[in-house]
Protein backbone atom coordinates (compact mmCIF):
# COMPACT_ATOMS: atom_id res chain seq x y z
CA UNK A 1 0.00 0.00 0.00
CA UNK A 2 1.57 3.16 -0.91
CA UNK A 3 0.75 6.59 1.44
CA UNK A 4 0.44 9.61 0.19
CA UNK A 5 -0.03 12.99 2.17
CA UNK A 6 0.30 15.49 -0.77
CA UNK A 7 -1.59 16.04 -4.07
CA UNK A 8 1.12 16.37 -6.34
CA UNK A 9 1.73 12.36 -5.43
CA UNK A 10 -1.86 11.55 -5.52
CA UNK A 11 -2.34 13.01 -9.08
CA UNK A 12 0.48 11.25 -10.18
CA UNK A 13 -0.34 7.81 -9.15
CA UNK A 14 -4.09 8.46 -10.13
CA UNK A 15 -2.58 9.11 -14.04
CA UNK A 16 -0.51 6.44 -14.20
CA UNK A 17 -3.34 4.33 -13.44
CA UNK A 18 -5.18 5.93 -15.99
CA UNK A 19 -2.85 5.36 -18.37
CA UNK A 20 -2.90 1.55 -17.34
CA UNK A 21 -6.71 1.57 -18.24
CA UNK A 22 -7.71 1.17 -14.70
CA UNK A 23 -10.70 1.88 -12.75
CA UNK A 24 -10.35 3.68 -9.40
CA UNK A 25 -12.81 3.26 -6.48
CA UNK A 26 -12.86 5.22 -3.56
CA UNK A 27 -13.75 5.46 0.75
CA UNK A 28 -13.19 9.03 2.16
CA UNK A 29 -13.08 8.37 6.08
CA UNK A 30 -11.85 10.28 8.97
CA UNK A 31 -10.34 6.95 10.24
CA UNK A 32 -10.02 5.54 13.34
CA UNK A 33 -11.25 2.60 11.74
CA UNK A 34 -13.96 -0.55 12.05
CA UNK A 35 -15.23 -3.47 10.65
CA UNK A 36 -17.83 -1.00 8.53
CA UNK A 37 -14.83 1.07 7.33
CA UNK A 38 -13.13 -2.38 5.88
CA UNK A 39 -16.54 -3.65 4.26
CA UNK A 40 -16.35 -0.27 2.71
CA UNK A 41 -13.02 -1.24 0.80
CA UNK A 42 -14.02 -4.80 0.29
CA UNK A 43 -16.71 -3.50 -1.81
CA UNK A 44 -14.71 -0.80 -3.78
CA UNK A 45 -12.47 -4.25 -4.39
CA UNK A 46 -15.96 -5.26 -6.23
CA UNK A 47 -16.12 -2.15 -8.45
CA UNK A 48 -13.11 -1.77 -9.75
CA UNK A 49 -9.36 -2.36 -10.23
CA UNK A 50 -7.72 0.02 -7.64
CA UNK A 51 -8.74 1.36 -4.38
CA UNK A 52 -8.06 4.50 -2.54
CA UNK A 53 -8.72 5.15 0.98
CA UNK A 54 -8.52 8.80 2.73
CA UNK A 55 -8.01 9.70 6.04
CA UNK A 56 -8.90 13.35 6.81
CA UNK A 57 -11.15 14.50 9.84
CA UNK A 58 -12.81 17.49 8.54
CA UNK A 59 -12.73 20.60 10.58
CA UNK A 60 -15.52 22.05 8.33
CA UNK A 61 -18.44 19.35 9.57
CA UNK A 62 -17.80 20.04 13.04
CA UNK A 63 -19.89 22.14 15.45
CA UNK A 64 -18.07 24.77 17.72
CA UNK A 65 -18.81 22.56 20.52
CA UNK A 66 -18.19 19.43 18.85
CA UNK A 67 -15.88 16.76 19.37
CA UNK A 68 -12.81 17.60 16.62
CA UNK A 69 -10.19 17.94 19.12
CA UNK A 70 -10.88 14.68 21.21
CA UNK A 71 -11.88 12.77 17.75
CA UNK A 72 -9.50 9.30 17.94
CA UNK A 73 -6.34 9.52 15.46
CA UNK A 74 -4.99 5.99 15.16
CA UNK A 75 -3.08 6.31 11.64
CA UNK A 76 -0.75 3.17 12.51
CA UNK A 77 -3.51 1.28 13.18
CA UNK A 78 -5.49 1.98 10.67
CA UNK A 79 -2.77 1.53 8.25
CA UNK A 80 -2.72 -2.20 9.56
CA UNK A 81 -6.01 -2.74 8.96
CA UNK A 82 -6.03 -1.15 5.59
CA UNK A 83 -2.91 -3.20 4.70
CA UNK A 84 -5.58 -6.62 5.16
CA UNK A 85 -7.93 -5.39 2.87
CA UNK A 86 -5.63 -4.67 -0.11
CA UNK A 87 -5.83 -1.09 -0.44
CA UNK A 88 -3.83 0.09 -3.17
CA UNK A 89 -3.46 3.62 -1.62
CA UNK A 90 -3.88 5.93 1.36
CA UNK A 91 -4.41 9.39 1.01
CA UNK A 92 -3.47 11.27 4.51
CA UNK A 93 -3.92 15.50 3.48
CA UNK A 94 -3.49 17.71 6.21
CA UNK A 95 -6.14 20.22 6.74
CA UNK A 96 -3.74 23.13 5.38
CA UNK A 97 -3.78 20.99 2.27
CA UNK A 98 -7.17 20.59 1.93
CA UNK A 99 -7.86 24.14 3.29
CA UNK A 100 -4.97 26.31 2.19
CA UNK A 101 -6.96 29.40 3.26
CA UNK A 102 -8.56 27.84 5.76
CA UNK A 103 -11.70 26.51 6.15
CA UNK A 104 -13.52 29.55 7.38
CA UNK A 105 -12.21 31.25 3.75
CA UNK A 106 -12.79 28.36 1.71
CA UNK A 107 -15.20 27.89 -0.97
CA UNK A 108 -17.85 25.61 -0.11
CA UNK A 109 -20.82 23.07 -1.42
CA UNK A 110 -24.46 23.45 -0.09
CA UNK A 111 -26.78 21.37 -0.61
CA UNK A 112 -30.50 22.54 -0.04
CA UNK A 113 -33.38 21.54 1.50
CA UNK A 114 -32.32 18.03 2.88
CA UNK A 115 -29.50 18.98 4.33
CA UNK A 116 -31.17 21.31 6.87
CA UNK A 117 -33.49 18.61 7.99
CA UNK A 118 -32.86 15.57 10.84
CA UNK A 119 -29.07 15.55 11.72
CA UNK A 120 -28.69 19.05 9.47
CA UNK A 121 -31.35 20.46 12.13
CA UNK A 122 -29.55 19.67 15.31
CA UNK A 123 -26.08 20.59 13.88
CA UNK A 124 -26.19 23.53 11.40
CA UNK A 125 -23.55 23.73 9.05
CA UNK A 126 -22.80 20.01 9.28
CA UNK A 127 -23.55 18.50 5.30
CA UNK A 128 -22.30 21.80 3.98
CA UNK A 129 -18.57 20.54 5.47
CA UNK A 130 -19.90 16.79 4.07
CA UNK A 131 -20.67 18.21 0.84
CA UNK A 132 -17.27 21.11 0.01
CA UNK A 133 -14.59 17.88 1.43
CA UNK A 134 -16.49 15.22 -0.50
CA UNK A 135 -16.45 17.73 -3.52
CA UNK A 136 -12.94 18.33 -3.22
CA UNK A 137 -11.59 15.10 -2.74
CA UNK A 138 -13.91 13.57 -5.49
CA UNK A 139 -12.30 16.38 -8.07
CA UNK A 140 -8.65 15.18 -6.57
CA UNK A 141 -8.85 11.65 -6.88
CA UNK A 142 -11.50 11.71 -9.64
CA UNK A 143 -12.76 8.01 -9.11
CA UNK A 144 -15.18 6.39 -10.97
CA UNK A 145 -17.31 4.99 -8.14
CA UNK A 146 -16.76 5.63 -4.59
CA UNK A 147 -18.30 3.46 -1.24
CA UNK A 148 -20.50 5.13 1.84
CA UNK A 149 -21.94 3.25 4.45
CA UNK A 150 -25.60 3.50 4.27
CA UNK A 151 -25.27 4.22 8.49
CA UNK A 152 -25.18 7.92 7.52
CA UNK A 153 -28.25 7.45 5.62
CA UNK A 154 -28.77 11.34 5.28
CA UNK A 155 -25.42 11.92 4.31
CA UNK A 156 -25.64 9.05 1.56
CA UNK A 157 -28.95 11.21 0.25
CA UNK A 158 -26.92 14.69 0.74
CA UNK A 159 -24.21 12.79 -1.38
CA UNK A 160 -26.29 11.08 -3.85
CA UNK A 161 -28.15 14.76 -4.68
CA UNK A 162 -24.99 16.76 -5.33
CA UNK A 163 -23.50 14.41 -7.78
CA UNK A 164 -27.00 14.29 -9.57
CA UNK A 165 -26.77 17.79 -9.23
CA UNK A 166 -23.22 18.55 -10.12
CA UNK A 167 -23.51 16.19 -12.97
CA UNK A 168 -20.32 14.31 -11.37
CA UNK A 169 -19.23 11.23 -13.17
CA UNK A 170 -18.67 9.21 -10.52
CA UNK A 171 -21.04 6.13 -9.08
CA UNK A 172 -21.91 6.20 -5.07
CA UNK A 173 -22.25 2.45 -3.95
CA UNK A 174 -24.09 2.33 -0.46
CA UNK A 175 -23.18 -0.50 1.66
CA UNK A 176 -25.22 -1.70 4.35
CA UNK A 177 -24.63 -1.03 8.47
CA UNK A 178 -22.53 -2.98 9.76
CA UNK A 179 -23.71 -3.79 13.38
CA UNK A 180 -21.83 -5.29 16.44
CA UNK A 181 -23.41 -8.70 17.54
CA UNK A 182 -25.99 -6.37 20.40
CA UNK A 183 -27.25 -4.87 17.14
CA UNK A 184 -25.60 -1.20 17.48
CA UNK A 185 -24.35 -0.06 14.50
CA UNK A 186 -20.81 0.21 13.58
CA UNK A 187 -19.46 3.50 14.37
CA UNK A 188 -15.97 5.54 15.42
CA UNK A 189 -17.92 7.10 18.27
CA UNK A 190 -18.91 4.13 20.18
CA UNK A 191 -15.32 4.06 21.21
CA UNK A 192 -16.89 6.86 23.97
CA UNK A 193 -19.24 4.73 25.40
CA UNK A 194 -18.96 3.36 28.72
CA UNK A 195 -19.18 -0.76 29.72
CA UNK A 196 -22.49 0.13 31.31
CA UNK A 197 -22.80 2.42 28.06
CA UNK A 198 -22.58 0.01 25.94
CA UNK A 199 -25.03 -2.51 27.15
CA UNK A 200 -27.45 0.45 26.94
CA UNK A 201 -26.85 1.65 23.41
CA UNK A 202 -28.33 -1.39 21.20
CA UNK A 203 -31.68 0.09 22.80
CA UNK A 204 -31.75 2.18 19.66
CA UNK A 205 -31.67 -0.10 16.98
CA UNK A 206 -34.19 -2.75 19.24
CA UNK A 207 -36.66 0.35 19.12
CA UNK A 208 -36.01 0.99 15.42
CA UNK A 209 -37.18 -2.51 15.04
CA UNK A 210 -40.11 -1.95 17.25
CA UNK A 211 -41.52 1.00 15.16
CA UNK A 212 -40.89 -0.97 12.13
CA UNK A 213 -43.26 -4.22 13.21
CA UNK A 214 -45.88 -1.51 14.11
CA UNK A 215 -45.94 0.52 10.82
CA UNK A 216 -46.26 -2.85 9.33
CA UNK A 217 -48.97 -3.96 11.26
CA UNK A 218 -51.02 -1.42 10.18
CA UNK A 219 -49.74 1.36 8.54
CA UNK A 220 -52.60 3.46 7.49
CA UNK A 221 -54.56 3.13 10.62
CA UNK A 222 -51.84 4.17 13.32
CA UNK A 223 -50.84 8.16 14.14
CA UNK A 224 -47.35 8.23 13.03
CA UNK A 225 -46.93 10.89 15.77
CA UNK A 226 -47.79 8.56 18.59
CA UNK A 227 -45.80 5.78 17.04
CA UNK A 228 -42.82 8.55 17.47
CA UNK A 229 -43.42 10.06 20.64
CA UNK A 230 -43.51 5.85 21.76
CA UNK A 231 -40.40 5.14 20.43
CA UNK A 232 -38.69 8.15 22.22
CA UNK A 233 -40.23 7.38 25.38
CA UNK A 234 -38.42 3.70 24.65
CA UNK A 235 -35.33 5.12 24.50
CA UNK A 236 -35.35 7.67 27.25
CA UNK A 237 -36.49 5.23 30.05
CA UNK A 238 -33.59 3.10 28.71
CA UNK A 239 -31.03 5.66 29.82
CA UNK A 240 -30.61 7.24 25.95
CA UNK A 241 -31.78 11.01 25.00
CA UNK A 242 -33.65 10.98 22.39
CA UNK A 243 -32.02 13.63 19.56
CA UNK A 244 -34.97 12.98 17.18
CA UNK A 245 -36.60 9.86 15.51
CA UNK A 246 -38.31 10.66 12.23
CA UNK A 247 -40.66 8.97 9.51
CA UNK A 248 -38.84 10.02 6.47
CA UNK A 249 -39.84 9.09 2.89
CA UNK A 250 -37.28 6.97 1.89
CA UNK A 251 -35.85 9.14 -0.87
CA UNK A 252 -36.46 12.97 -0.41
CA UNK A 253 -36.19 12.48 3.63
CA UNK A 254 -39.63 14.43 3.70
CA UNK A 255 -42.19 13.66 6.71
CA UNK A 256 -43.63 10.59 5.35
CA UNK A 257 -47.60 10.33 4.63
CA UNK A 258 -49.84 7.31 4.80
CA UNK A 259 -49.74 6.84 1.58
CA UNK A 260 -45.86 6.14 1.06
CA UNK A 261 -44.51 2.92 0.52
CA UNK A 262 -41.06 3.37 1.20
CA UNK A 263 -40.07 4.84 4.14
CA UNK A 264 -36.91 5.24 6.69
CA UNK A 265 -36.65 5.87 10.27
CA UNK A 266 -34.21 8.17 11.05
CA UNK A 267 -33.12 8.35 14.74
CA UNK A 268 -30.20 9.57 16.91
CA UNK A 269 -29.46 9.67 20.29
CA UNK A 270 -27.38 10.97 22.86
CA UNK A 271 -25.54 8.77 25.55
CA UNK A 272 -23.31 9.86 27.70
CA UNK A 273 -20.19 11.36 25.86
CA UNK A 274 -21.42 9.93 22.20
CA UNK A 275 -24.09 10.87 19.76
CA UNK A 276 -25.58 7.70 18.31
CA UNK A 277 -27.37 7.56 14.94
CA UNK A 278 -28.97 4.84 13.24
CA UNK A 279 -31.42 4.31 10.53
CA UNK A 280 -34.28 1.58 9.13
CA UNK A 281 -35.63 1.38 5.77
CA UNK A 282 -39.66 0.16 5.77
CA UNK A 283 -41.03 -1.02 3.08
CA UNK A 284 -44.73 -1.01 3.42
CA UNK A 285 -48.00 -3.20 0.82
Amino acid sequence: MNTVENIKDLREQVKTWRMQGLTIAFVPTMGNLHDGHLALVKAAHRHADKVIVSIFVNPMQFGLSEDIDNYPKTLAQDKESLLKVNTDLLFTPTADIIYPKGFGENSYVEVPNISNLHCGASRPGHFRGVATVVCKLFNLVQPDVACFGSKDYQQLQVIQTMVEDLSMPVEIIPVEIIREQSGLAMSSRNGYLTPKELAIAPTLYKTLLWLSDELRASHQARDYAVLVMQASEKLDKAGLKTDYINLCHAQTLAPASPNDKDIVILAAAYLGKARLIDNLPVKLS
